[in-house]
């Protein structure tokens, strides 16, 4: 006798035991986003809510003269500090933003010498800490996605106690990202029909974008998002998954909707941009900002510069070659501005 094949018929799965394994499956799917939406939350609360960081002592006969000034961000309720540092004749007014957990001495005693290059070459100076930072209130950051209004506020101010007709952005790490927000929210020219399509706020600046003449960008990203994702992944064990989710979560309690290519908005400026950075950039990646020089020269050749300085990380070619680096901002100004 041959071996039959013998056929088991499977247990058929009755439509109440269907319903509960559905019901089981999306109980687990709505615990694990439950558990994501928390852990986004507390992860972009917490680093939004980093301490400021105080101001370095510094002996005032170090600095060169400036004047101790105060003013309101553009939101109108952010208390902002810095120093106006002035010269004779001067040809317009460098305004430094530095990047997150930091101040308006980004470099520490050492900002002191390129301070005096500035003045020497002609060009007023104005430091200042963003909100969450140094003497300036504000309980919480937003990794540029709030510090373009305190850029915008600054600009507002230096163009009330300055004599000069215009001004140079200066920003450090996520401080190129709120410089280049800043620019992207101002309307290409005061022209009523251009200001109709913009808020009240906006209009009553008194400045459109062409006040802007020219900027230096110290560690740039691609994308806005790209300052915080490295927190993220510090920050949180379950970062593989909360990186996607927290940038958003910051861009909307501070009232952006998305993130902004900052590379695209880099090439397409219609104004002289000096780019420097460091070789091994890992924070934002030095290979990324490579590719941001490059982009930006095959465009606008003839208004960039661009300076790579080996073996320094994240913002940090200025503290490994300051002589190198003063000497590259000085080519770009006397070009550009002289």
């Amino acid at each position: 006798m041959g071996r039959g094949v013998i056929k088991r018929e499977g247990k058929k799965l009755s439509l109440s035991g269907l319903i509960v394994r559905i019901a089981l499956v999306l109980s687990v799917l709505a615990a694990a986003t439950i558990g994501i939406i928390i852990l986004t939350t507390t992860t972009a609360n917490d680093l939004m809510s980093i301490d400021k960081k105080e101001l370095p002592n510094i002996p005032s006969n170090v600095l060169p003269p400036y004047s101790a000034t105060s003013f309101v961000s553009a939101d109108d309720q952010t208390q902002l500090s810095g120093w106006f540092f002035k010269t004779d004749d001067p040809i317009s007014t460098i305004i430094v933003v530095h990047d997150t957990q930091s101040n308006r001495l980004p470099f520490n005693v050492s900002m002191v010498q390129m301070i005096e290059d500035f003045l020497n070459m002609h060009f007023n100076v104005f430091l200042f800490d963003l909100r969450n930072s140094g003497e300036s209130s504000g309980a919480i950051c937003g990794y540029g996605y709030l510090e373009w209004m305190d850029v915008l506020g600054a600009i507002k101010h230096v163009k009330k106690i300055s004599v000069t007709t215009d001004v140079i952005l200066y920003g450090i790490g996520s401080g190129c990202s709120a410089c280049l927000l800043a620019m992207d929210k101002l309307p290409p020219s005061s022209d009523t029909e251009v200001l109709e399509g913009y808020s009240q706020r906006i209009q009553d600046l008194g400045f459109d974008a062409t006040y802007i003449s020219g900027i230096i960008l110290d560690s740039p990203a691609k994308n806005s998002d790209d300052y915080i994702v490295p927190f993220v992944e510090k920050k949180s064990k379950m970062a593989f998954i909360t990186k996607y989710f927290v940038p958003y979560a910051i861009r909307i309690s501070s009232g952006e909707s998305g993130s902004v290519n900052l590379a695209t908005e880099i090439s397409r400026l219609p104004i002289p941009v000096c780019i420097m950075y460091g070789g091994r950039d890992t924070f934002v990646g030095s290979d990324k900002i490579g590719q941001i020089v490059e982009e930006r020269k095959r465009l606008n050749p003839n208004t960039t510069k661009s300076m790579m300085i080996s073996g320094a990380g994240y913002c940090e070619a200025y503290m490994i070659d300051p002589e190198g680096y003063r000497a590259m901002l000085k080519e770009f100004l006397e070009q550009y501005f002289k």
